[in-house]
């Protein structure tokens, strides 16, 4: 026994871990990677850490915002339907837009892959997804790690992680404090689910509805795949034009919780956040979640974002400047509330509008 082990030779490889699976990956996605680089970027990819000299021109005193997060369970469906390249954009967009909403302009941008066994395709088609979003956001892709963990996750399973950092002048720090009795509220249409309430919205149509992920969606005139991998939008570019344009007092990504939790995050002691319902109409892939679900609506305004996947408060006398660039925006832009005294809740005024089928 002891000299069958003395001879037995045992590889990573054996184990379930393939170093050459790896370095294909990575030489696959060194020039996707590279279209993201500015004059900023001081590394290549394959070094310990990746390097990035910030323009501080034009910055009194610059302050670094950072932010980490992932994809959750929308990752399911990209494993489902074997097609991973926009889950990278959905991982982007969710990150900047995290600090964008403290007014910073993003910078460069990290990712983690863990997979239970790496597959070189898989990891070229998430970086894609990943540089496109860097597109969209202005920044650069500069590092990143990709682990096989075949003791942690089944073989087709992997996780998606990303972190974004980025800069503001700290005098122009968005935190919501500047916030006051009467300032109007406004939201950005969202391109539907972005990257929260997927565990329930995959219970509702996988298992209640009986759907199919190449169905016709029903009452719309897409499939259900297309509908529910729609990517996450980014409001860096928009927002960041209003910013110039108006004060932009507070601002609000609403994610996981919706808008009952998110929005309070940013209302000063004092004020409140009164929403009206009937103010936009809420796209029908909610409705459908709603009635096929028998989802209460309280919940549905705590787990879904209702069509709106960023709100921000300004000045009533600065209203007319926003409603201008709407038609240009791309993005559809409601008035939805108004900031009032109160004890830092949102409350719901009017009936919520569902859309109805196509």
């Amino acid at each position: 026994m002891n000299e069958q082990i003395k001879h037995y030779s045992l590889s990573y490889k054996d184990v379930g871990v393939d170093i050459d699976s790896a370095n294909e990956a990575i030489n696959e996605i060194k020039e996707l990677v590279k279209r993201t680089f500015n004059e900023q970027v001081l590394s290549n990819i394959g070094l310990f850490g990746g390097l990035f000299q910030p323009n501080l021109e034009g910055y009194e005193e610059p302050v670094l915002v950072s932010s980490i997060d992932g994809v959750g369970t929308k990752l399911k469906l990209a494993i489902m339907a074997n097609k991973h390249d926009t889950v990278g954009i959905d991982l982007v967009s969710h990150c900047v837009n995290d600090i964008l909403v403290q007014g910073a302009k993003p910078l460069f941008f990290l990712d983690y892959i863990a997979m239970g066994k790496l597959n070189p395709q898989i990891v070229v088609e998430i970086i894609k997804g990943l540089t496109i979003g860097c597109g969209q956001a202005g920044c650069a892709l500069i590092g990143g790690e990709t682990a096989e963990m075949p003791d942690v996750y089944k073989p087709e399973e992997y996780d998606l992680v990303g972190t974004i950092i980025g800069i503001v002048d700290r005098k122009k720090i968005v935190d919501g404090s500047r916030i006051k009795v009467g300032d109007v509220i406004l939201g950005l249409s969202s391109s539907g689910l972005h990257t929260n309430g997927y565990t329930l919205a995959r219970k509702i149509c996988f298992e209640i509805a009986g759907l199919n992920l190449y169905d016709n969606f029903p009452g719309l005139n897409k499939s259900v795949y297309d509908v529910l991998m729609a990517p996450h939008t980014c409001y860096a570019k928009i927002m960041q034009v209003i910013m110039k344009l108006v004060d932009v007092r507070g601002m609000a990504h609403i994610t996981g919780g919706g808008i009952t939790e998110n929005l309070p995050r940013i209302l000063p002691e004092g004020t409140s956040a009164e929403i009206d319902l009937n103010s936009w109409e809420v796209p029908y892939l909610f409705t459908f979640l709603h009635k096929t679900g028998n989802v209460d609506n309280s919940e549905m305004l705590r787990v879904f974002n209702m069509g709106l996947g960023l709100l921000f408060v300004i000045p009533e006398e600065h209203l007319e400047k926003v409603l201008r660039v709407k038609e240009q925006a791309g993005i559809d832009i409601y008035i939805v509330g108004r900031v009032t005294e109160g004890d830092r809740k949102v409350n719901y005024i009017g009936e919520i509008r569902y859309a109805q089928p196509n």
